[in-house]
C-alpha cells in the first residue's frame, strides 16, 4: 500500500487520507458461522445459535454494526443475545450498543485496560483511522462497558450449541480473547492473527505472542476469522494465517531488537526496521499506518519496559512526526 502524502511530500498522519470505502463480505464458514470482513478492515464473527445469535467485535460505532446487523437479518431472525470483545480497542467495541444484547462480554484484562486507558484509546483511534469510526456521532457518551468477564475461559451456551471463550496468552494486547465453536471447529482470532494485513503492535507483547499463537494453532481450527483480512477456510490457510503472523512479529522484534542494542536511536531503529521489512510486507494492508506504533512499541519491550505506555492523540502525532517527518 503507497503511503499518502500530503502537498509537502510528507506522510500524512497514519490513515487519516484513507478514505476508500471496502467491499463487505459476509460468509457462512461453518454450519451457523459467519464471517464479515471487509477488504482488510476489522472484521466481526458471528455464530447461530438454537435460539440466539453471538457476535464476536462489534465495530467501531453503531451505524457500523448496523451493517453487520443487516447481514444477520438476512439468514436469521433469531435476537442478538451475546457481544464477545476479544479486547479492549475502540474500533472493536464503541459499537457494541447498537446490538441490544443482554451479555456484553470480554476479559478481565480487557476490563482493567477499558479503565485504565479507554478515554485516551478512544481520541487516538479516531484521530488515526477517520473512516473506521463512520456516524462517530452515532457513539453512546462515555465508554463501552461489559457485563460479564472473565479470567481464562467461559463457556456461552445458544440453546444446545457452545461456544467457547478462551483467554491463551498476551499477544496484541495483554487481554485477548478468542472464541472456539467446537462442533463446527470454527475459532474467532480478533487480531492475535491477521491475513493479508499488518499486525498492530502498538500495544503488544512480541515475547509472549509467539506462544499465544502456538496455543490457538493447537485448537486445530478447519476455519477461521482473523481480525482483519479474508475468512480462512480450510487447515492450509488457517496455518498460514497463523504463520504470517508469526513470521512479521519476529522479523520486526528481532530487527528492533538488534538496533536498539547497538545503541541507534528510536528513528534510526524505525528506518531499519522499514527497509528490513518494507520487502516482504510493505504490500500488506496498513503497513505503513502500523509500522511506526509497532517499532515504539518493540522499541520499549526490548528496552525492558513490560507494560505498554498509553497512545494519547498528543503523543501519536508527535510520534509521527519524530519518525516519519
Amino acid at each position: 500500500m503507497s503511503i499518502e502524502t500530503t502537498a509537502t511530500d510528507k506522510p500524512a498522519f497514519a490513515s487519516s487520507a484513507d478514505l476508500g470505502e471496502k467491499t463487505i463480505s459476509f460468509d457462512e464458514i461453518g454450519t451457523g458461522v459467519y464471517a464479515y470482513t471487509a477488504e482488510g478492515d476489522p472484521n466481526t464473527g458471528v455464530v447461530v445459535g438454537d435460539d440466539s445469535v453471538l457476535v464476536f467485535d462489534a465495530q467501531a460505532t453503531p451505524a457500523m454494526a448496523q451493517t453487520v446487523i443487516d447481514r444477520v437479518r438476512k439468514v436469521t431472525d433469531k435476537p442478538i443475545s451475546h457481544v464477545v470483545l476479544s479486547h479492549y480497542h475502540a474500533v472493536r467495541v464503541l459499537g457494541a450498543p447498537a446490538y441490544g444484547a443482554r451479555e456484553m462480554i470480554c476479559s478481565d484484562l480487557a476490563r482493567e485496560m477499558i479503565v485504565e486507558r479507554g478515554e485516551q484509546d478512544k481520541a487516538s483511534e479516531i484521530g488515526r483511522f477517520p473512516r473506521l469510526f463512520r456516524g462517530a456521532d452515532s457513539i453512546r457518551p462515555g465508554l463501552t462497558w461489559p457485563t460479564t468477564t472473565f479470567s481464562d475461559s467461559m463457556s456461552i451456551w445458544l440453546g444446545k450449541r457452545e461456544v467457547r471463550l478462551m483467554k491463551l496468552g498476551r499477544g496484541h494486547t495483554a487481554g485477548d480473547i478468542v472464541a472456539w465453536i467446537p462442533d463446527a471447529q470454527v475459532s474467532f482470532a480478533g487480531d492475535l492473527v491477521e491475513y493479508g494485513a499488518t499486525p498492530y503492535c502498538g500495544d503488544a507483547h512480541f515475547t509472549d505472542w509467539p506462544g499465544t499463537l502456538d496455543r490457538l494453532a493447537a485448537l486445530g481450527s478447519a476455519a477461521m476469522v482473523p481480525g482483519r483480512g479474508a475468512a480462512l477456510t480450510g487447515a492450509t490457510m488457517v496455518a498460514d494465517g497463523i504463520m504470517g503472523t508469526r513470521a512479521f512479529l519476529s522479523d520486526l522484534y528481532e530487527a528492533v531488537k538488534r538496533s536498539r542494542a547497538a545503541g541507534h536511536s528510536l528513528r534510526e531503529t524505525f528506518e531499519r526496521a522499514h527497509a528490513a521489512l518494507k520487502p516482504a510486507y510493505g504490500g500488506w494492508v496498513i503497513f505503513e499506518h502500523c509500522l511506526p506504533f509497532n517499532v515504539s512499541r518493540a522499541y520499549d519491550e526490548a528496552g525492558g519496559l513490560d507494560h505498554p505506555r498509553i497512545w494519547t492523540d498528543e503523543r501519536d502525532r508527535q510520534m509521527w512526526v519524530d519518525l516519519r517527518g
